[in-house]
């Protein structure tokens, strides 16, 4: 089969879950990986953040007893699974085009006593979007654990991501007597380790409360596409090492500086109102 026909058949294996990522802002495929290689990446994702709580600008607060880290993909060890899977490279293309790039890595995690973030999307929503539509980048997420109903599941508003906000605080904030309306389309999303889901991160979400002793991980692998990639915003250092292990067409995917030596990351997108805003 040639790269084209390879390229055609992905895109007619994700035709429906287009629709439903257009449709609600988020979808879903079972089962993608393997649970060993969850565990291997549950396992990644916590070393990572113990060593990034104990420095400064190591995390970034979202929230009570919920951080997120941003990590360098070689700490995710298996980081060229996730970036060349057939179903998240055919959704990369399909909705961001040929160009598509990755960006960013990193995950969440909520702890025991997390509480209720406000609803919020996690920028601004572009000309293209609240206009034509029309994404420009995705967030792909994977669950380090089996979620369930104490784990301060992840809950959503399908069908938002197409809210102007250009009014709302920092433009991703709707004020709370709009609150209602997003409560009552909220839907809660217990996924299962293997499990992955494409969203677009301007549909209208938030973190719920985590009563469970058992933290929940959740990776966020950040894709734009190719002409808003900007490496002043995001950007992925490799070292040459890792860089030379990496075939053409996954480096090419990735927007990328091929460093001497990694050093630890600096978090540079906190969002305020996810600190002080809670319910």
């Amino acid at each position: 089969m040639t790269t084209d026909q390879q390229a055609a058949t992905n895109r007619t294996d994700v035709e429906q879950d287009l629709e439903v990522l257009q449709r609600d802002g988020i979808v879903g495929r079972k089962g993608a990986f393997p649970r060993d290689f969850v565990e291997r990446l549950r396992e990644d994702m916590m070393t990572a953040f113990w060593s990034a709580i104990q420095r400064p600008g190591g995390t970034v607060n979202r929230g009570r007893r919920r951080w997120y880290v941003e990590a360098h993909p070689e700490q995710i060890s298996g980081f060229v699974d996730l970036v060349t899977h057939p179903w998240i490279t055919a959704v990369s293309e399909a909705v961001l085009g040929l160009d598509y790039r990755f960006v960013e890595v990193g995950f969440d995690v909520p702890f025991q006593g997390a509480t209720y973030q406000p609803w919020h999307r996690d920028f601004a929503s572009p000309r293209e979007t609240y206009e034509e539509h029309q994404l420009t980048s995705l967030a792909f997420n994977l669950t380090g654990v089996d979620v369930t109903p104490d784990m301060g599941p992840f809950e959503i508003a399908p069908g938002t991501q197409w809210d102007d906000g250009r009014g709302w605080k920092h433009e991703m904030f709707p004020p709370k007597d709009a609150w209602e309306r997003y409560a009552s389309r909220g839907v809660r999303k217990f996924p299962q380790m293997g499990d992955v889901s494409a969203r677009t991160a301007l549909t209208i979400h938030r973190g719920t409360a985590h009563a469970s002793p058992i933290a929940r991980p959740v990776l966020v692998l950040g894709v734009v596409a190719g002409e808003v990639a900007n490496p002043d915003e995001h950007d992925l250092a490799i070292s040459r090492q890792f860089a030379d292990q990496l075939d053409a067409t996954a480096r090419g995917h990735l927007l990328h500086r091929v460093v001497d030596e990694l050093e630890p990351i600096v978090q540079r997108h906190d969002i305020e109102g996810l600190v002080m805003g809670e319910e």
